[in-house]
């Protein structure tokens, strides 16, 4: 409808396309003021008139074409001019959309390839609150674009390699044995790299003999090696442990360690391009030109880093890939880093270096002091998500003892609600964790969706029919309520497309919270079962879309629904 008032606006006015009017026309503030609202001070200097005027004007001539149009009315206030839509065909048009296939949400991504690096844990440490941040958010990015037909790979790029790891082993070596690490875990391996750090600072020695082992790994020694491997094998049972947990996988795991290799072809391709310079004795890309430190390469002994594994990580998922996008889920404080490596790209002469984006994310703190601590400051995912879900079992046994498959929905709720509060705010902004305010039944909470959800299947629940099936009168949904209703439900696409775009699951965790608040509001306005015939039915198709689009959206976040709560 939007679009065919466009079409004709273009026709009143020659000088103005269809497109630029859909970018003019403004959803008003206030419902009594019209479903679109074109300000005509962006027409005066095109059509030198006064905008009062041509609001009158175009008020006028939209009048003529109402029925045709889909438009109610016409009122132009001041420089104003208000259309109301025929909210009988305007819901009828919703309606047809999100039954289509896919919710009716537009297939941007088909044909098209995005390469996703998040998660990212480091070996030998235990999963954090940190790599919590990102996974859930590329969690959520990586199903957005699926959404809208993307291929998606999702890669865990670990951190399986570095200084790190000879530390490890020397610390392994000194204070630790096989029988007390396969006992111990990964519990073990971080009690011992915390009482390295800790030995080192009086004893430089252990430095030293860390960095001969790195040295050793880097040229492939067998014992290096196996102990490397053996550790990395311990990490990932943590890992997947809490991969489960959030019901998540991913489709490629190669970590740092496996484009090593690749960093020898890698220093000959910029020695080739001219692209290297010294600095003492290491091998740096030289950015100043671009007002950013140098792009270190190799390190004085030959030894690659960071820069240069990430550089050829990139090259090879081109090749492997042929992305159209690759994007990095990292913390803020790594943007300078993936500045440098998509810039080594640029001046690497390959053309696509735009299609690579950093996708940054602000920090989590705790309200009321640390969650739960066992090294240091250092917050585990587990914990928190453990106790998630101790808590949601301790309000179900609360609030609802009878509920049936009570410990999968007790996850279900304890789970969603650490990452709804994760993604409702903006992912740059810093996040502050209170128990209170996360699992709670009301407000901007993921409780709060998934109640919501769960109280549009009970109503669907007391009747027998398919209410898919219904043929129903539209005039029967043309109240207020309703209508602001239906409005959200159609603005379903357009937000998942602004979340795309931004980048920003929170545009889609507050339409979550829009729709809930407008469903609810409906439920308590609009008696639904109790209702006469034809206005219970309508009412029913509407709830019907209600869970369908709830289940969806919350899905888009990580999140499952409970039928019941």
């Amino acid at each position: 409808m939007k679009t065919e008032i466009c079409k004709y606006l273009s026709e009143i006015v020659t000088d103005v396309s269809a497109e630029e009017f859909d970018g003019f026309l403004e959803i008003p503030p206030e419902e009594k003021l019209g479903d679109y609202a074109l300000p005509c001070f962006v027409l005066a200097k095109k059509m030198h008139k006064n905008p009062t005027v041509i609001a009158a004007d175009i008020a006028k001539a939209l009048d003529l074409k109402k029925e045709t149009l889909g438009i109610d009315k016409v009122e132009h206030v001041g420089a104003y001019c208000n259309i109301f839509l025929n909210r009988a065909r305007y819901i009828d048009n919703c309606v047809h959309s999100l039954l289509e296939k896919n919710l009716g949400i537009t297939q941007i991504g088909t044909g098209k390839t995005v390469c996703m690096d998040y998660s990212s844990p480091n070996i030998a440490k235990n999963f954090h609150v940190g790599h919590l941040r990102t996974t859930i958010i590329g969690n959520s990015l990586y199903k957005i674009h699926k959404k809208l037909g993307y291929q998606v790979v999702r890669i865990n790029h670990l951190g399986d390699w570095g200084t790190q790891f000879g530390k490890l082993i020397v610390a392994y070596k000194l204070w630790s044995s096989k029988e007390q690490v396969e006992t111990g875990g990964i519990e073990e391996l971080l009690r011992i790299y915390v009482k390295f750090n800790q030995e080192a600072e009086h004893n430089p020695k252990l430095i030293e003999d860390a960095r001969e082992w790195f040295i050793k790994m880097e040229q492939n020694d067998p014992e290096a090696i196996h102990i490397w491997k053996w550790f990395k094998e311990i990490s990932m049972v943590e890992f997947q442990r809490i991969y489960e947990f959030l019901d998540m996988s991913f489709d490629s795991y190669l970590g740092e360690s496996f484009y090593r290799d690749q960093v020898p072809a890698l220093v000959q391709e910029l020695e080739n391009r001219h692209l290297l310079t010294d600095s003492q004795g290491a091998k740096v890309i030289d950015l100043a030109d671009y007002h950013m430190p140098p792009c270190l390469i190799t390190k004085s002994d030959g030894g690659s880093i960071y820069h240069s594994r990430d550089i050829a990580a990139v090259l090879y998922r081109k090749k492997t890939y042929d992305f159209d996008k690759c994007l990095y889920v990292t913390g803020l404080e790594q943007s300078l880093h993936f500045k440098q490596v998509f810039k080594a790209i640029e001046v690497m002469g390959y053309d696509w270096a735009d299609a690579l984006v950093h996708i940054p994310y602000g920090l989590v703190s705790f309200a009321g002091g640390k969650l739960s601590t066992r090294s240091g400051n250092i917050i585990y995912a587990e914990d928190i998500l453990k106790e998630a879900i101790e808590r949601a079992a301790l309000s179900i046994e609360e609030k609802n003892p009878a509920l049936k498959d009570k410990e999968n929905v007790a996850q279900m709720v304890g789970v969603g609600a650490i990452i709804f509060h994760d993604l409702f705010h903006q992912r740059i902004k810093n996040v502050e964790f209170s128990w209170k305010d996360v699992l709670s039944f009301e407000g901007t909470t993921g409780p709060y969706a998934q109640y919501t959800y769960a109280r549009a299947k009970s109503v669907l629940r007391k009747t027998k029919d398919d209410v898919s099936k219904y043929e129903i009168d539209y005039h029967t949904l043309t109240d207020d309520t309703t209508y602001a209703l239906i409005k959200i439900l159609n603005g379903y696409e357009a937000a998942i497309l602004n979340a795309a775009e931004q980048y920003e699951p929170s545009v889609i965790a507050r339409y979550v919270i829009s729709l809930a608040a407008a469903f609810n509001k409906f439920y308590h306005e609009c008696p639904i079962l109790q209702a006469a015939e034809d206005t219970k039915k309508s009412r029913l198709y509407v709830t019907n879309l209600v869970q369908l689009v709830m289940k969806d959206a919350c899905g888009l976040l990580g999140m499952h629904c409970p039928e019941e709560m």
